[in-house]
């Protein structure tokens, strides 16, 4: 994509060297090791910068062709995987998931706990293709610390990679659900159960589908679940805070899970890409399906895609942890990206209607249709909310709008 002058597509240089002085500013006081910021609007690219290290120990800096470990900005992609197969006819919105993978018909509903055991009930109606795309199936991530049922998706496991997806889907489903279908937005396993549900629909495997019809198509020549050996250098290293305020190296790239080849491709967070491939795939998403002669849906699919599904009685919807609750609110939630409603609500600068989703290592993407614009911010730091760049980059690459 084209980088341009920012007056030409309506942004003020001056105003977005502020980006500049809050990303050092992270750097000088050690508080992340780098970051990479990218502001496109018009189809041009209007700010690209990359601040301090990939790897801090190694001394080497981040660079525009940084591989990051984008986890739950997989979801985005796994979801227009999906609607490519809906477009071809193979299913409705609200046919039952069970159609193609039968053992969720099976899962039982918890509505609580005795002194002894789980109170589990059926389910009052099937868990939709819907339910998955829209985090409202009761099917949640595992946690140590979470609902009795948490604790059960943690002990079983259900993420290693040395065992293949459809194995693991099939253990899924033998789990309970934590809510009745459709009654509760529940954030968890749903998208990786959609990728199982692309490779069962399309009959190839999940990472072979995203391979051949999104990530050739589109060029995104550095977005695959496992960073080959000649990519490993370019892979920044995921750190964390310590008591002390210093960082710790959390996942070092020669030794963590992405530089083997594995069997299970986790379409909710299993996927590495640099900013330049994102954004291409938001690119096709901002105009509406196609990018640069290639149409991977059409402009009716992505509206539905990007369109507020969830009821007002499950609006405002949460993550899971109180420091991440600005994140949702005055947003709703399409089929696979969260689409924002009033930023007023929302409290920090927004358009109505921009669309998209962060990764756990605190990666952000959002598409904004009204403003033909999109943000990328790339790092790898946990936890998610820790620091408030997401809302700070937000406020930094709108105020530089001026016409």
């Amino acid at each position: 994509m084209e980088i341009t002058s920012p007056e030409i597509v309506g942004l003020s240089t001056q105003r977005l060297l502020r980006i500049h002085g809050v990303m050092q500013s992270y750097v000088d006081q050690q508080k992340l090791a780098g970051v990479v910021t990218l502001v496109a609007r018009h189809s041009k690219i209007a700010h690209f910068e990359c601040f301090g290290k990939r790897d801090v120990a190694a001394n080497k800096s981040m660079l525009a062709d940084t591989i990051f470990r984008i986890y739950s900005m997989t979801k985005p992609i796994t979801s227009v995987a999906l609607l490519m197969l809906y477009e071809e006819g193979h299913f409705q919105l609200d046919d039952p998931v069970a159609r193609f993978i039968p053992a969720l018909a099976q899962m039982k509903v918890c509505l609580g706990t005795t002194a002894d055991e789980l109170r589990l009930v059926e389910q009052e109606r099937p868990i939709t293709i819907r339910d998955l795309l829209t985090h409202t199936s009761g099917i949640p991530y595992g946690s140590p610390d979470g609902s009795p049922v948490e604790l059960m998706y943690h002990q079983a496991d259900l993420t290693q990679v040395d065992r293949p997806l459809h194995a693991r889907v099939q253990e899924l489903g033998k789990l309970p659900l934590v809510c009745q279908p459709g009654s509760q937005w529940q954030y968890g396993l749903s998208t990786d159960v959609l990728g199982h549900l692309v490779e069962v629909i399309a009959d190839m495997p999940f990472d072979a589908f995203l391979t051949q019809r999104i990530f050739g198509p589109l060029g995104m020549q550095d977005t695959e679940f496992f960073v080959p050996p000649e990519k490993l250098d370019r892979l920044a290293v995921l750190y964390e805070p310590t008591e002390d305020g210093n960082l710790a190296r959390l996942d070092i790239p020669d030794t963590n899970q992405h530089c083997q080849p594995g069997l299970y491709f986790s379409g909710g967070g299993g996927l590495t890409s640099t900013t330049t491939d994102y954004l291409r795939f938001a690119q096709m998403l901002l105009n509406r399906g196609e990018l640069e002669g290639v149409r991977l849906l059409g402009r009716k699919t992505v509206a539905l895609m990007t369109s507020n599904h969830l009821s007002s009685s499950l609006l405002p919807y949460q993550l899971g942890a109180p420091y991440l609750d600005h994140f949702t609110q005055g947003h709703g939630f399409g089929l696979g990206v969260q689409v924002l409603i009033d930023s007023a609500q929302a409290g920090v600068l927004g358009s109505a209607g921009e669309y998209g989703w962060g990764g756990a290592a605190n990666t952000l993407i959002w598409i904004d249709p009204n403003e033909a614009m999109i943000c990328l911010l790339m790092l790898q730091f946990m936890p998610p909310g820790y620091h408030p760049i997401d809302r700070q980059f937000k406020v930094l690459a709108y105020q530089a709008l001026v016409d």
